[in-house]
């Protein structure tokens, strides 16, 4: 839908419109050539030019969508965490350190987990791991003694055994109780390899927060022990002389906590708790509150669900405060406190980069001024609503409009209307529509019915990528990330759309987007120019995003490619994965590529003798089926024009 603002348009508009400022984190900045921008640096004097990044990879033959993955925002990321909590323990005169731990399972890609163990080997940074995979990856990236290797999920007698040898090598390993079951097999394996474990205890706090992840803490939480069952683990530990063994007491309550309040409170029960346990003779020395410290998703600051109503800084205060006050009045040493912020730490970190296709939208065809005599006369009548509209009667003439659009389609199905009377019906009906939702921003109190009316004449951008693959919990969750055009931020968006990817499928899209007062259902957007790129970006989608995503269509990984910004402006490109090709996707669900290519080769030489192509056709034919095979699962835009000099410009990647 047109913009009718006449008020010249700028750039500071755009970053207002998009929230840039809100959920940016400071990290992105909507520069005054209208490009968008990163600015990894606290003093924000660097900034490169997302489009600029977008033209080097297509110039190296990379094409979108691309994963874009900026090295200095997740070493920012994880210093700003750590600084935070310092700057709190140093305030309150706290007697204890923070212990960061990253949980695996947000973002398992080897490059993630490579320089976190790297930037994170300072601030004795650690791994947390579900797995007998992750346990494996952490302790092939760790060698810092005093980081913290937390072994939470279920265990079998492997992962044991391996958690037990870690403790052997020196590690920092902990090996938490998720239910009373396991206790007896840390035991037996520890008496059987004679090493003693550090032992953890998950307990379910009766605190729930509000969100997505709410059922990870409370009574029914799947993972944890109860008060009971706590003080089982305490008898058993003192029966076995063991009660040294427990070091450490974790929760989880959530992953994205959006209420500051509930963290507190959560704390303060678990630091109870923990005091507890110190009193039964149990070493302790370590609280592990899990994760939770939301990322900002919409900007709103908010307890929205996508959203936080608290700062870094307020977070890390009020864990210290809250711990300490608990374990002072048991005149107890402070415990080191440990949180796994996976979410917070990679979200920043990852941008979905993508283009736009095509556009689609009702077409604005001319209302005529008389029809034929032998229309029905719901056409007329129809006709007759348009001509009358006014201020004054637009829910009237809505209602009226609806009404007489179905009775017109109800005709045609019982042979009544023809093709051409429908159409002419249809094209009535949306101008009226238009008009309507033209006038409605002029009432003082528009009707409940026409505040949405606007939204029936969105435009559908068709995006190059999937929704299932690239931005899963968008459409299993109705997560919000936010989208927003990387340049053109000096003009005026005169759309008003939703955006589908390229899937077969009537869930690929996205219709919510973020907004400072909650949720939009529709993106403002440009008009997309002949022959002209028009680029999008998802952001915040480093945390689960990249390993959730399934092979819908059998569109597979897009491309990734991690930049490192430097301190005068330039960029270097550290790694390129090129994205799955349909060979790859086709061997992820079982079929041999080289299978494949044979069975269609029979098929083609069977066309030949049949006479239906010739054995040159059938190497041209073999040739595009080869290429195709090879090629990437995502389209190439540029082939998909069908303007000339489009199709001319550059390699196809396929080729």
């Amino acid at each position: 839908m047109r913009a009718r603002s006449l008020e010249k348009w700028t750039v500071g508009r755009s970053a207002e419109l998009y929230g840039v400022d809100n959920w940016g984190g400071g990290y992105f900045r909507a520069m005054p050539g209208g490009e968008l921008a990163i600015t990894p640096f606290a003093d924000k004097s660097v900034c490169v030019s997302i489009p600029s990044i977008i033209s080097g990879l297509e110039e190296r033959g990379l094409g979108l969508p691309v994963l874009l993955r900026i090295e200095n925002l997740l070493d920012a990321q994880i210093s700003l965490l750590h600084e935070s909590f310092a700057k709190a323990i140093d305030d309150l005169g706290y007697g204890a350190e923070f212990r960061g731990v990253y949980p695996i399972k947000v973002n398992q890609q080897q490059q993630v987990l490579e320089e976190i163990a790297k930037v994170g080997g300072p601030f004795n940074h650690g791994f947390e791991v579900g797995s007998k995979a992750e346990l494996i990856v952490a302790l092939s990236f760790l060698n810092n003694p005093k980081a913290c290797l937390i072994c939470n999920g279920y265990k079998d007698q492997d992962y044991i055994d391996l958690a037990l040898y870690a403790c052997k090598m020196g590690f920092l390993c902990f090996l938490v109780l998720e239910m009373p079951s396991e206790l007896p097999l840390i035991l037996e394996r520890s008496r059987v390899l004679n090493i003693r474990p550090r032992i953890g205890v998950r307990i379910k706090v009766s605190t729930q927060a509000g969100g997505h992840w709410a059922e990870s803490a409370g009574d029914l939480s799947i993972f944890g022990l109860s008060s009971s069952e706590v003080v089982d683990v305490i008898d058993t530990m003192r029966g076995h002389s063991m009660l040294d063994c427990v070091q450490l007491l974790h929760f989880h309550l959530g992953s994205q906590i959006p209420n500051i309040r509930d963290i507190r409170t959560a704390v303060h029960e678990a630091a109870r708790m923990y005091a507890e346990l110190a009193k039964e003779g149990c070493a302790m020395g370590f609280l592990d509150l899990g994760g939770g410290l939301a990322v900002d998703y919409d900007g709103s600051h908010t307890n929205y669900a996508s959203s936080r109503n608290y700062t870094l800084e307020e977070y890390c205060t009020d864990i210290v405060e809250s711990v300490m006050a608990t374990v002072d009045e048991h005149k107890l040493p402070h415990p080191h406190i440990l949180t796994e912020s996976g979410r917070a730490t990679v979200a920043y970190y990852s941008v979905l980069l993508f283009n736009v296709m095509d556009v689609s939208r009702l077409e604005n065809r001319p209302v005529p001024d008389a029809l034929e005599d032998d229309a029905p006369e719901a056409v007329h009548n129809l006709l007759e609503v348009y001509t009358s509209l006014s201020l004054k009667n637009l829910q009237e003439c809505y209602n009226d409009a609806i009404y007489y659009r179905d009775q017109i389609r109800q005709l045609f199905r019982l042979g009544q209307c023809t093709l051409r009377q429908r159409a002419l019906s249809d094209t009535i009906f949306w101008a009226v529509i238009r008009s309507i939702a033209e006038k409605t921003p002029e009432l003082k109190n528009p009707p409940s019915a026409l505040k949405d009316v606007d939204l029936a004449l969105a435009s559908i951008y068709y995006c190059n990528m999937s929704v299932f693959q690239s931005l899963p919990d968008a459409w299993a969750i109705g997560h919000l990330f936010p989208v927003m055009p990387v340049h053109r931020l000096d003009e005026a968006p005169t759309e008003q759309a939703i955006l589908a990817d390229i899937t077969c499928d009537s869930d690929g899209k996205l219709d919510t987007f973020i907004d400072i007062h909650g949720v939009k259902r529709v993106l403002e957007l440009h008009e997309v120019r002949p022959c002209e790129p028009y680029y999008l970006g998802a952001f915040l989608v480093g945390a689960y995003q990249e390993t959730l995503g399934d092979l819908h269509n059998l569109f597979g990984d897009t491309n990734v490619v991690s930049v490192r910004i430097n301190e005068d402006g330039t960029y270097d490109l550290i790694r390129e994965l090129e994205g799955d090709s349909v060979s790859d996707v086709l061997s992820y669900v079982e079929f041999e590529p080289k299978q494949v290519l044979e069975n269609f080769r029979k098929v083609a030489e069977q066309g030949v003798r049949e006479g239906k192509i010739s054995p040159q056709e059938r190497f041209m034919i073999m040739r595009a089926f080869e290429r195709g095979l090879r090629g990437y699962t995502y389209l190439n835009v540029a082939r998909n024009c069908g303007h000339a000099e489009c199709r001319a410009a550059g390699p196809n990647p396929a080729d």
